[in-house]
């Protein structure tokens, strides 16, 4: 097989998270007196991690005088209240565990915390995936690619055997960054037009459509 090593993004691609993170958004626009804003402006502002998208929900962004304590408050709330309606995509599951059984490599990167990504893999994945990395110290955020670095380190595989899966232009310029094939999922939080437009080549509109890429020798 081509691939042995699957790295998955994890917000809008094994995970929908975009309902528990607009009720924390708008619990922090609430907080501060500050309009708040609907699940689809959410869903356009994730993806460059939560600090971003704070700078696009605040108003003035980082210039407000209160942005931190924002930032601060939204982390709370979020951290309080992250499962409260996430959940695996449909047919996510079934695809780790076949490519599990059939000894692909699984990994996740994200851009939230890597403690947060470590404790979501925990919950949601726990016996499926080989490791997860997220944001720390040591390892910068996406697009940049430390995460796929850190992962293709910690499990050692090659840049030709790994490719990387996600949702949005973030994910397309990560691949891009690490030098590793990269699919699309249309399920995510971004359309087939905006994928496209940030280069992207493969696209799946489903999980047996991204099995069948996968499986593709």
């Amino acid at each position: 097989m081509k691939y042995s090593t699957i790295i998955f993004d994890l917000d809008g691609t094994l995970l929908n998270t975009i309902d528990d993170l607009a009720d924390a958004v708008n619990h922090t626009m609430k907080t501060f007196g500050w309009p708040g804003w609907t699940r689809d402006d959410v869903m356009s502002f994730v993806g460059n991690g939560l600090r971003r998208l704070m700078e696009l929900s605040v108003p003035e962004g980082e210039n407000n005088p209160l942005f931190e304590e924002a930032v601060a408050e939204q982390r709370r709330f979020y951290q309080l209240n992250c499962n409260n309606k996430t959940a695996p995509y449909e047919g996510v599951l079934p695809l780790m565990e076949k490519l599990k059984n059939e000894g692909y490599k699984l990994a996740i990167v994200s851009n939230k915390a890597d403690e947060a990504v470590k404790e979501l893999d925990r919950i949601y994945f726990a016996g499926l995936t080989d490791v997860a990395v997220g944001e720390s110290a040591q390892v910068r955020k996406k697009p940049h690619p430390d995460t796929v670095l850190r992962v293709m380190e910690l499990l050692g595989s090659r840049k030709e055997e790994c490719l990387y899966v996600g949702d949005s232009e973030v994910d397309i310029m990560t691949a891009q960054n690490a030098g590793i094939d990269c699919a699309g999922v249309l399920w995510g939080f971004r359309s087939r037009k905006q994928l496209l437009e940030a280069g992207a080549e493969v696209m799946a509109e489903n999980t047996e459509e991204l099995y069948e890429y996968i499986r593709k020798e």
